[in-house]
């Protein structure tokens, strides 16, 4: 299955999702693991499309997410700043969902500053997630 870049970013407008996690961990300097990441999730019955992601982007898991669902993930901070990021830079995405783009790439440049190590930065990057996907609260 070759896909072409208009493609990925259309059904990634459907069914994607950037998604920065922030878990408590006392072994963390101060207190908190900061975990982003990009995900496609699909039917198993699709789950073909979910390698053809993989093979596309070159990085990434296909995991079983829930039930009969099955997940591409990319959770690698290389990949995602090295891969994911400047695909979406390169090639907009047209939903709500490029504003959560935006606002996962400002969280990505924030780690990569090692920003999350300190209060105030881990703030700053609560606070974007915050907003992202809905802004539901976590």
């Amino acid at each position: 299955m070759n896909l072409n870049a208009q493609w990925i970013t259309g059904f990634t407008d459907g069914e994607g999702c950037f998604y920065v996690g922030i878990n408590r961990n006392t072994e963390m300097s101060v207190g908190y693991q900061v975990l982003p990441e990009f995900t496609v999730v699909q039917h198993k019955r699709d789950v073909q499309v979910l390698h053809a992601f993989k093979e596309f982007f070159g990085c990434g898991v296909v995991r079983t997410n829930h039930g009969t669902r099955m997940a591409y993930r990319v959770r690698s901070l290389e990949h995602l700043s090295s891969v994911i990021v400047p695909f979406f830079e390169k090639h907009s995405l047209k939903t709500q969902k490029k504003q959560d783009f935006l606002l996962f790439r400002k969280i990505i440049s924030l780690i990569k500053e090692k920003e999350h190590l300190y209060s105030e930065g881990l703030q700053s990057i609560q606070s974007l997630a915050k907003r992202m996907n809905t802004g539901r609260e976590r």
